[in-house]
């Protein structure tokens, strides 16, 4: 079940939403390689983080789960943000140079179909990076956030599906490092903490972050030989072309 839009709004507006905003956006940094005149395509909710990504970007989308709903964005400008069936976007193959998934594959009923939908709008070499809810972390015990919703993934998990869907991993990271309090205190000490986890508790971060790069050729599974005799006896409709004979349907 997807995160509300309301929730993640008012998350984000929070100030420990503002935290979690600044310990991934430093930690998209080393994994978030230029690309020249970059096609980027954010999934789940993803304005908060494409706010401090898209300056290079020549062509920005912010695609919204149906589930969740949607918000406009950017504000105050024409909108890029358009609500989507995530398995089933609106683009054509290999028109993307990079997708951005936040709050979108520990939401899916089917991980597998999304990655596959991503393989197939992505250019080739393309990227993607997923931000993913850790397992081993504690912000993934906390419903107050929406890491702490959906299903958490290993980077053994992420790395399995990925190759399994055709991407090879080409970056790791990780952040949220300081408990998910909300506290004004506590939420002071938060830079801190953030310094002194990504240093000696790197395995217990809120989130993982992983880059995985599109493979150009993918496997076609090989037909059993019942699977080819059925398919003989079957009619194929072989499109003619727009050239083609228009086909004389009048009767007498």
């Amino acid at each position: 079940m997807n995160a509300d839009i309301v929730d993640l709004r008012d998350f984000y507006a929070s100030r420990l939403g503002e935290a979690a905003v600044r310990s991934l956006a430093y930690s998209l940094a080393p994994v978030w390689k230029p690309i020249d005149r970059e096609r980027l395509v954010g999934l789940g909710y993803v304005t908060p983080y494409l706010d401090r990504l898209t300056g290079d970007a020549d062509n920005t989308l912010a695609f919204m789960p149906a589930a969740q709903g949607a918000v406009n964005w950017p504000f105050g400008r024409p909108s890029l943000a358009a609500l989507v069936h995530p398995q089933d976007l609106p683009l054509g193959d290999a028109s993307v140079d990079r997708i951005l998934m936040v709050h979108a594959l520990e939401f899916a009923d089917n991980p597998t179909e999304m990655l596959n939908e991503a393989w197939r709008v992505l250019a080739p070499g393309g990227r993607l990076v997923l931000v993913l809810p850790n397992r081993r972390g504690l912000w993934s015990r906390f419903e107050h956030t929406p890491f702490g919703s959906g299903r958490p993934w290993s980077r053994g998990q992420a790395t399995r599906l990925l190759r399994e869907t055709m991407f090879t991993p080409s970056g790791f990271s990780d952040a949220l490092h300081f408990p998910p309090f909300r506290r004004p205190a506590f939420l002071k000490l938060a830079g801190a903490f953030e310094r002194v986890g990504r240093r000696n508790w790197p395995i217990f971060s809120g989130v993982i972050i992983v880059e995985a790069t599109k493979l150009v050729y993918r496997g076609i599974p090989v037909a059993t030989r019942a699977d080819a005799r059925r398919r003989v006896r079957r009619p194929v409709l072989v499109p003619q072309g727009a050239g083609a004979p228009a086909l004389n349907l009048e009767t007498d």
